[in-house]
């Protein structure tokens, strides 16, 4: 009995020491608020660029501390759902439009339309930055870097042929034939199931006119002529493409694009951090002009911002996550944040794209012309989903990559572009229900 008290005694005495240092609420330990940031940009330049940045925050903030913890796009939209619902989800989620819509269905987000107003007042969001989060009667993520695609060429391969950056798409067959021969290919395009696909067939669909797939009410509107004009120019090209393009998604153009196997590949701004060092050549042989267009198309290619999600309903991280996002966004802390991947992350506000701090960045510097050619593409971007109204099922159709899809049924199954069209509605119709 005696040392029954003994130990009762040791328990309430834990149990206070405990309880003394508990939590002041859910990720608060003695008074710090601690908050947990999951992202799935994997690459280690930009894991550590984030870190800095992060690390940056929690040294000058004396109550909050945010740990980045890095993720798999991957996993997001198979196990990030249930892990979200059941609890063990982030305070803070990198998302994408699509993405947001489908995490939004669960429940979860919580509007940042205060933080987005403040942030917009000071410095001045991009439109189609923040365009693709609104719906519903909010804002449902922060815009933090863009990401949007243009026509990369070999000027070294162009010189060697006499040939100037085509404009159109009559141009750009042109170019691609006459610079296919001995080992070199004239173009690079992925024509795998795959995002990598439906993002670079997605610019062809916008330069065609056929940028409307989906409206607000999720009534698909893909079986048009313009969108099988956009098929039929994609298989032209595939000719001149490397004949294992059907397994190519992000990775392959690039590096035959860098190693002067193919003279041009439809790509973002990740291509001017690794040209110089894969290629052997400088700087000035990589050549980017805004995407070619069809006869009656438009100008314009696939653009999106990246966001950050806010999953927490507690009123002090809520406050603790306005005092991220403050700092966050002044002017050496963005452009630190955003030259993360110089080139592939676009400023999403006037005040960044026009920063000292942004483009005092050596390979930004570097590469002043054409990061300058992709924020002015910037402005004509757009998205599938996003163009005529907010659909909320646009997951279901960029989940199963349906634009891949059906540009392999003409590739690998014979179809007609008509016949491979048609399908694609069908698909998207049976999904979207």
């Amino acid at each position: 009995m005696k040392n029954r008290k003994i130990l009762n005694t040791i328990f309430l005495l834990v149990a206070l020491i405990l309880a003394s240092c508990s939590n002041d609420g859910a990720g608060n330990q003695d008074g710090v608020t601690e908050l947990t940031l999951w992202h799935m940009e994997e690459p280690p330049n930009r894991v550590e660029g984030f870190k800095e940045v992060i690390e940056n925050f929690n040294e000058q903030s004396d109550n909050v501390e945010i740990t980045p913890e890095v993720q798999s796009w991957d996993d997001a939209y198979s196990e990030f759902p249930a892990a979200i619902q059941a609890g063990n989800g982030p305070e803070l989620l990198f998302t994408l439009p699509d993405y947001t819509a489908l995490i939004q269905d669960l429940g979860v987000v919580q509007p940042v339309d205060d933080i987005v107003e403040n942030l917009d007042d000071k410095y001045g969001f991009i439109d189609s930055s923040v365009e693709p989060y609104q719906y519903d009667d909010h804002i449902w993520s922060v815009p933090i870097v863009g990401m949007v695609q243009g026509l990369w060429y070999r000027e070294d391969i162009f010189e060697d042929n006499n040939l100037d950056a085509p404009g159109n798409w009559q141009e750009l067959t042109k170019t691609a034939e006459e610079i296919t021969d001995n080992g070199v290919n004239g173009i690079a395009l992925p024509a795998s199931k795959s995002q990598a696909t439906d993002q670079v067939l997605y610019s062809f669909m916008i330069a065609a006119g056929a940028k409307d797939i989906i409206d607000s009410e999720n009534n698909v509107t893909f079986d048009t002529p313009e969108t099988v004009e956009a098929y039929k120019k994609y298989v032209e090209l595939l000719e001149f493409s490397p004949g294992d393009s059907n397994i190519f998604e992000w990775g392959e153009p690039q590096a035959l694009f860098n190693e002067g196997k193919a003279a041009m590949a439809i790509e973002k701004g990740q291509y001017l951090s690794t040209f110089e060092d894969e290629s052997g050549q400088p700087s000035d042989d990589l050549g980017l002009t805004s995407m070619p267009i069809s006869e009656d198309g438009e100008e314009g290619s696939i653009y999106y911002s990246n966001g950050i999600m806010v999953l927490t309903e507690e009123e002090k991280e809520q406050e603790a996550i306005k005092e991220f996002f403050e700092f966050l966004y002044e002017p050496k802390n963005y452009t630190d944040f955003i030259n993360a991947e110089p080139g592939l992350f676009l400023p999403v506000t006037e005040e960044a794209a026009k920063s000292g701090d942004y483009w005092d960045n050596p390979m930004v510097d570097k590469y002043e012309n054409q990061i300058e050619t992709l924020i002015e593409a910037s402005e004509n971007g757009e998205l599938f989903g996003f163009t005529n109204g907010v659909s909320s099922e646009i997951g279901q159709i960029t989940g199963p990559n349906y634009l891949a899809q059906t540009l392999q049924k003409i590739t690998e199954d014979d179809m007609s572009a008509e016949e491979a069209v048609k399908w694609g509605q069908e698909q998207m119709e049976e999904a979207v229900k």
